[in-house]
């Protein structure tokens, strides 16, 4: 394994950092309530590093991903790679990856997905019918990727006939909404395997996602116990504030380090479900423990709806949802390590 990013993996990052830091400021977050950040959405996309993720991996698209959740920055980069210029690279046609990805890699186009799958979907001759009641991002898609009860894969234009969104509120402001299919047309994307190949690679970008997230709390959780004074010296000094932020620590490095082993190798070919299973299971369990520690670190000030640190703490809940609870995680990576073993 080889976790040091490439040249090309580091100048992303780098620019990625540079704009989301200037960009996504709490003003401007705080401004734009629940709905998306379109300037932010157009200054990445404008940058390449929209575009790049096809040349930087899976990999690359976690060190970048790290970087917008360290600021919780409101546009749907993540969902649009996922769900849209990775799986379309990896297994579109010719005439779809000539179609769809100059289009997503602008911007002009917006994807995600209705996953995980849950069967309520349902495809016949090419039309589907069904409802996935709540898809991340829905309200800026222009596609959506979406699996049926056999897990195959169908793209679904939003403004197709037979397609119904709605918008749902969540916990983060992720403009998510409701998908009601009624004969709706979908274009196959691929073929067997590709569902399970897609699943894996969304949870280790989600995964990398919850590593900022998690990172960008514990920052400030640091910054306000270093300067924050109590009895005559910074809440930093106490043993017990510095064994809850050294736990939030070493939770946060291990989501990192399970994501980056998952990205890598997905990246390489090699066969990465477990891996996806457990960077999902640590982003989720111990990321719940990082935003938690987080929010009480700041003392009463992590009460206040209007603080930085409690958006993160929202996004890193609705993550552990949107990821899975523990146990479920848990259950199917078992499951999977047994279906190995008798193989």
């Amino acid at each position: 394994m080889d976790f040091h990013p490439t040249e090309e993996q580091a100048a992303a990052a780098g620019l990625a950092a540079r704009i989301l830091s200037d960009l996504a400021t709490h003003e401007r977050l705080a401004e734009a309530g629940t709905g998306s950040d379109a300037e932010l959405w157009k200054a990445l996309t404008t940058a390449g590093l929209t575009a790049a993720v096809e040349e930087i991996g899976l990999l690359g698209l976690v060190l970048l991903l790290e970087e917008q959740g360290r600021t919780t920055a409101q546009v749907p980069y993540a969902a649009t790679c996922v769900y849209g210029i990775l799986p379309v690279a990896a297994h579109g046609s010719p005439e779809q990856r000539a179609r769809l990805l100059p289009a997503l890699g602008t911007g002009e186009a917006v994807a995600t997905g209705a996953f995980p799958a849950r069967g309520r979907i349902t495809a016949e001759d090419g039309r589907l019918t069904g409802t996935a009641p709540a898809v991340p991002w829905l309200r800026d898609a222009t596609h959506v990727l979406v699996p049926d009860t056999d897990h195959a894969l169908w793209l679904v234009r939003t403004d197709a006939p037979g397609v119904r969104t709605s918008p749902v509120e969540t916990t983060a402001p992720w403009s998510a909404g409701r998908l009601t299919l009624t004969a709706a047309e979908g274009e196959r994307l691929g073929s067997d395997g590709v569902y399970e190949d897609t699943l894996a690679a969304a949870r280790t970008a989600f995964a990398g996602l919850q590593a900022g997230v998690c990172a960008g709390s514990l920052a400030r959780a640091v910054e306000y116990t270093s300067t924050r004074e109590q009895f005559g010296r910074p809440l930093s000094t106490n043993q017990g504030v510095m064994l809850r932020a050294a736990d939030a620590y070493m939770d946060t490095e291990a989501i990192r380090v399970t994501t980056y082993e998952a990205a890598w190798r997905i990246d390489q070919g090699l066969p990465a479900r477990e891996h996806a299973l457990t960077a999902a299971w640590w982003a989720s369990e111990a990321g719940k423990r990082v935003v938690h520690a987080g929010q009480h670190l700041h003392g009463g000030m992590g009460a206040d709806l209007d603080h930085p640190v409690h958006r993160h703490f929202l996004w890193g809940r609705q993550l552990d949802a949107y990821l899975g609870c523990g146990s479920e995680l848990l259950a199917e990576l078992g499951a999977s390590i047994a279906e190995g073993e008798q193989a």
